[in-house]
């Protein structure tokens, strides 16, 4: 059963959190009273559609339904979770609430996208307090996984862990955060480092540009997959942390900052501020800009992916919770039919300077086809780990047509042959009914040991017999046996 979201505001976060639920299959009902509304949601959903389907190596869920709703009651109407993004005032957001606990379901989640409020003040006179709780998203929402959950002492054990479920359903990560605290935990940081760079404009030490470039390219990307102990842990070298605290420690008491003293945001300062980013960034549109960080953001989170580390963690388990191909091989051969191994939107990353799938990506997506099929016949991880798998001896890739960024693609696999120690599989890439490549492959089965030929066994060799018996009675495919050469 389809679950439905409600977003009440939808600037740049509103916009954020309804693209990703709606592209997670949620249902989406949004209430904003701007009359652009539609037209900034919209675009932020466009981004969205073009980005976050490459952060996976599966298809997404079929995208929800999204509507768009003139007052409230029809907004919060079936709403299991209601996300309040509406300006950073707090009488605004107390008016807000009365009016959503008045028509909303008694045990709907309301998050709020609060950077600063604690949730002990968004309840102050509500009529359901427990139902109110934070959830601090960051920009993207659609692509950064970091929710910070900000619950009270009236939020219940139950609600939390509704909440976390939801929000780690749809692939974030909700950071608990334990204590009640202005801005929480993370806007904190960003705060202190903040305060510093207008000191380190306004006293003419450093330009926007150069501020930026100093997080970009150092401590910004270190951060980005490992955080600030871990990192400073391996910085202390063989003696880990201690060493690295008992070296570095006394630099805290240096007057090297200006934390505790902030600059009074003169005109004089503002208009130094917004020239400098104006020289540094103006020749960029905003849509530019938000493509450019997509792009950064999709190719660095699926490197950390591709790491299993930080967040591509999170992304491979994604993977695992949405992936609908591993199926019975009694399943598959009942029906006779090709297997579907792949099914997933071509990443951004995947793109060459002709401005389409570069041709190594075809030979993964075919590769990644061959791991599904032998998956599916047994030769699983654990398979793999008791010594016996696959090795491919020859490889014959077509390609038919072009295909490119965010475009979804399939990958229908037929088995030839499953005799002995050779597997014999043919790939057929499809876009809808367009075929775009087909890929043949013969392997051998190898004993992880010896690194030599070998029979598989029968945890193996029997599903794939039931495989290659079922796929006898298919054509033979267009192309197969083909090869290089003038027709």
């Amino acid at each position: 059963m389809t679950r439905i979201a409600a977003i009440i505001g939808g600037g740049v976060i509103g916009g954020g959190w309804a693209a990703r639920f709606l592209l997670m299959g949620w249902d989406v009902q949004v209430f904003d009273p701007d009359p652009e509304a539609k037209r900034k949601i919209d675009e932020v959903l466009a981004n969205a559609r073009r980005s976050l389907p490459g952060l996976y190596d599966v298809a997404l869920p079929d995208e929800g339904q999204l509507s768009y709703h003139d007052n409230v009651p029809d907004a919060v109407r079936g709403a299991c979770w209601i996300q309040e993004s509406v300006p950073e005032r707090l009488p605004l957001k107390h008016k807000v609430y009365q009016s959503l606990q008045e028509y909303c379901e008694g045990d709907a989640i309301i998050g709020s996208s609060t950077s600063g409020f604690k949730p002990s003040e968004l309840q102050e006179g509500a009529t359901r307090p427990t139902q109110i709780v934070v959830t601090h998203p960051f920009n993207p929402v659609y692509l950064l996984p970091l929710i910070e959950l900000v619950p009270s002492d009236q939020n219940s054990p139950e609600l939390i862990d509704k909440a976390k479920e939801i929000l780690t359903g749809i692939g974030m990560y909700p950071l608990h955060v334990r204590a009640e605290i202005d801005a929480h935990i993370a806007d904190r940081f960003l705060e202190a480092v903040w305060r510093e760079a207008l000191w380190l404009i306004k006293d003419g030490v450093a330009t926007t540009e150069e501020i930026d470039n100093a997080i970009r390219y150092g401590f910004g990307l270190r951060w980005a997959q490992m955080g600030l102990f871990e990192t400073y842990r391996i910085a202390g070298g063989e003696a880990g942390m201690r060493h690295f605290i008992e070296q570095f420690g006394p630099c805290l008491s240096w007057p090297w900052t200006k934390l505790m003293d902030v600059p009074d945001l003169t005109d004089d300062l503002i208009d130094q501020i917004a020239s400098q980013s104006d020289d540094q960034s103006g020749h960029h549109t905003i849509r530019d800009l938000e493509r450019i960080r997509d792009n950064n953001l999709v190719t660095i989170l699926r490197g950390l992916k591709a790491q299993d580390y930080g967040a591509g963690t999170l992304l491979k388990a994604q993977d695992v919770n949405m992936n609908t191909l591993a199926r019975s091989i009694d399943d598959i051969v009942e029906l006779a039919e090709l297997v579907t191994t792949v099914q997933r939107a071509v990443p951004l990353d995947w793109t060459d300077y002709n401005g389409h799938m570069n041709e190594a990506r075809y030979l993964q997506a075919f590769g990644d086809a061959t791991d599904q099929l032998m998956h599916n016949i047994g030769c699983d991880a654990d398979y793999i780990a008791s010594g016996g798998s696959y090795f491919t001896a020859e490889t014959h890739i077509r390609h038919i047509d072009e295909v490119h960024a965010g475009t979804k693609i399939k990958v229908e696999t037929q088995v030839l042959s499953g005799e002995g120690k050779k597997l014999h599989l043919f790939h057929r890439m499809m876009e809808g009914d367009r075929l775009i490549a087909t890929g043949e492959h013969m392997l051998i089965h190898v004993s992880l040991e010896t690194r030599k030929a070998s029979l598989p066994d029968a945890r193996v060799s029997i599903p794939l017999a039931k495989l290659a018996a079922a796929h006898a009675d298919l054509p033979l495919p267009e192309g197969a046996g083909a090869a290089v050469g003038v027709r």
